[in-house]
């Protein structure tokens, strides 16, 4: 990938922050990494998400120096190296303060399967971390890394603080932050109401592979789309 792809991708996907009210004046911040050099684009510190350019996003290396840029990346900058040295098959992170997603955070609660929408993205429960403290500021990644382990979940809740999201591109970790925050609001919503029942592992593993084997067109065949209604 070359850089300037890179750096226009990480810069659409900050973008899209705001507008899918995902974070709040200068919170949160996307970052995507380069397969071929392992260099990161990611946001610039306190800088509005109206007034960003791709221009002003940062690239570093693996160990956070600064490769391209005049401005200081984000202070979460350190926090997605750690997860990316972590975890090879991520390239894409996004962290917001989303707040139906972090209000399961504060309470450090998984989000559980309670929808058939949450099934077919994720197909297990959004797991919590322990809390991370500020400093060493290497704590947060190793947080998540700790409550990922192995697994293909592409999210999690960061216990008292927000939501972290991850995927092959940044565009992969957005749609993640997109679905949980949609998910945690309508699932905050019922539990106002009451006690809704979980889907059992079974069941959203169902739902899970049907979405993902048959939704979308890369399943179209010559008789038409085998994909799922939505």
């Amino acid at each position: 990938m070359k850089l300037k792809t890179l750096r226009e991708e990480v810069w659409r996907m900050n973008c899209e922050l705001p507008r899918q009210g995902l974070v709040t004046m200068t919170s949160g911040n996307v970052s995507g990494r380069d397969p071929a050099s392992g260099l990161v684009a990611i946001k610039p510190s306190g800088v509005p998400y109206e007034e960003l350019t791709p221009a002003d996003l940062v690239i570093v290396d693996p160990e956070g120096r600064v490769v391209e840029g005049k401005r200081k990346p984000s202070v979460d900058t350190i926090s997605h190296l750690v997860v990316y040295r972590g975890r090879a098959d991520i390239h894409g992170i996004v962290h917001t303060h989303s707040h139906f997603a972090t209000s399961f955070a504060l309470l450090g609660e998984p989000l559980p399967v309670y929808l058939t929408a949450h099934a077919d993205e994720f197909g297990e429960a959004i797991p919590v971390t322990r809390f991370a403290d500020a400093l060493p500021l290497e704590d947060v990644g190793n947080a998540i890394l700790e409550t990922l382990g192995d697994s293909c979940i592409p999210g999690v809740l960061l216990r008292n603080h927000g939501v972290f999201t991850f995927g092959p591109s940044a565009t992969a970790a957005l749609k993640a932050a997109v679905m949980i925050e949609d998910i945690a609001h309508t699932c905050h919503l019922a539990l106002l109401r009451g006690r809704p029942r979980q889907l059992t592992s079974a069941q959203a593993k169902k739902f899970y592979r049907r979405y993902h084997e048959l939704y979308g067109q890369q399943n179209t065949t010559s008789t038409g789309s085998r994909g799922a209604s939505r």
